[in-house]
């Protein structure tokens, strides 16, 4: 007996330096991820709506922590409850953690495991906000996303990700997020925006991007933060499946760009910086829920696939009328069901782990169970949000006024607009004629 004792406790894990420095630096560039959004998001509304779609993303890290800590890592990763839902009373409000103890199976502490997955909690309500641009108040917005989390996400991540969730305990595979990130969020914007309705102008006014450098500006710092999104979401450097993860992530984001940049120049004749910005994203959203179980043959597969169906999603808004502002739909939502259900073809059986898919001698047994994953957290989330949102319409009400939305929301909501102009003109005689000038009523129209 006292041999089998030491045998244990030598084989149970002990705190690794290495792996947890590694895992705060990828909590680090996950939370990166979310100012990321907001230039992506905040450079492709018009000038007048830009501070907001800012805001929207930047509020997310403030309501979400909070709620994270009071109760969300609870409902995410505590105790199983009928499968659906977790609990722990040491986890509310992180009392009761020691600051050695260690996430079970792992050699990192629980500390650092709450706070990589609490930037996912972060980023997953932020994603949504693309698709309500110009119209929303911004204290409704937070109101939902405080609902949001606690009713549709937590309960989501524990399906996935928890220990007893029943997604988890029936086999679907969901490296870093596909179903609980990206479908999750993809489904909601389009529950929200089908209770809410359309923009002022949709299908009539130009809504260009004002900020094209922006857009770029903000991909380029998801595409760098999605490494430890991904790579970070195998929790250690062990094994080398992180490693796996690495390359497929970026490999995937490049076949993606390429695929959904030939679809442009096919289609509409032009190679845009919004097309390559978001075929880098869409890669990134197929490669989140598969990359953990590829090669990177595969993930160039996945990625290029993703980028060429969800460059031609983004145009279903037109078709069937929905205003899907910064096309989070046709990126998020198609990009996470296509990278979650290619791993029940592309899966090799040899990275994460032994389930392979039908190319590779699997059957189609992964392919039922993504397609459960995918369609479950699809309607759920769907169907909550659209309720939340309703219910939010009829009290505290949604959307600002049409002539609030006409004119700007940035100024409305936020007293505030993106660029001051005012001062252009310089010393005391020019700021005295600047209303005369043309440059200033240049300025004006600029911020109108």
């Amino acid at each position: 007996m006292a041999s089998a004792i030491t045998t244990l406790a030598a084989d149970a894990p002990t705190l690794s330096a290495a792996n947890t420095g590694f895992m705060l630096i990828c909590s680090a560039l996950v939370m990166l991820m979310t100012p990321g959004l907001a230039f992506f998001y905040g450079g492709m509304v018009r000038v007048k709506s830009s501070l907001n779609m800012l805001m929207m993303s930047f509020i997310s890290l403030g309501i979400v922590t909070i709620l994270w800590v009071l109760y969300g890592f609870s409902l995410a990763f505590g105790t199983d409850s009928g499968s659906l839902i977790g609990w722990s009373s040491d986890y509310v409000g992180l009392s009761g953690i020691g600051i050695t103890e260690l996430w079970d199976g792992y050699t990192i502490p629980v500390y650092v495991f709450a706070a990589f997955q609490l930037m996912f909690a972060v980023i997953t309500p932020a994603l949504i906000s693309g698709a309500l641009a110009d119209r929303v108040k911004f204290s409704a917005w937070a109101l939902f996303s405080a609902l949001w989390v606690t009713v549709v996400y937590f309960p989501v991540a524990h399906w996935v990700w928890g220990a007893g969730g029943w997604l988890f305990e029936l086999g679907v595979i969901d490296f870093a997020g596909g179903t609980a990130v990206h479908i999750n969020a993809g489904a909601a914007a389009l529950g929200v925006i089908l209770v809410i309705g359309k923009r002022v102008g949709f299908k009539r006014d130009p809504m260009r991007p004002h900020s094209l450098p922006l857009v770029m500006l903000g991909a380029g710092l998801l595409w760098f933060g999605w490494f430890g999104f991904n790579a970070g979401s195998w929790l250690g450097n062990d094994d080398g499946v992180g490693a796996v993860m690495f390359v497929n992530t970026q490999v995937a984001t490049a076949a993606a760009m390429l695929a959904w940049l030939a679809y442009e120049k096919l289609r509409h004749g032009s190679f845009t910086t919004l097309g390559a910005a978001s075929g880098a994203v869409a890669g990134l959203v197929a490669i989140t829920p598969s990359g953990g179980s590829c090669s990177p043959l595969g993930a160039i597969a996945i990625g290029a696939i993703a980028g060429l169906v969800c460059a031609m999603a983004v145009g279903l808004k037109y078709k069937f009328g929905y205003d899907d502002s910064l096309d989070v739909v046709g990126v998020h939502l198609v990009g996470g069901v296509i990278g979650s259900l290619l791993v029940g073809f592309f899966a090799t059986g040899g990275v994460q782990s032994d389930a392979a898919g039908l190319f590779y001698g699997g059957g189609l047994e992964q392919l039922g169970k993504q397609a459960i994953g995918v369609f479950s957290v699809l309607a759920y989330s769907l169907v909550v949000s659209a309720v939340l949102a309703f219910l939010l319409d009829k009290t505290i009400g949604m959307r600002v006024t049409e002539d609030d939305e006409v004119s700007g929301i940035d100024q409305v909501e936020h007293a505030e607009t993106a660029y001051d102009f005012s001062g252009a003109g310089g010393g005391a005689s020019s700021r005295s004629t600047a209303s005369h000038t043309p440059a200033a009523a240049a300025s004006k129209k600029v911020d109108a």
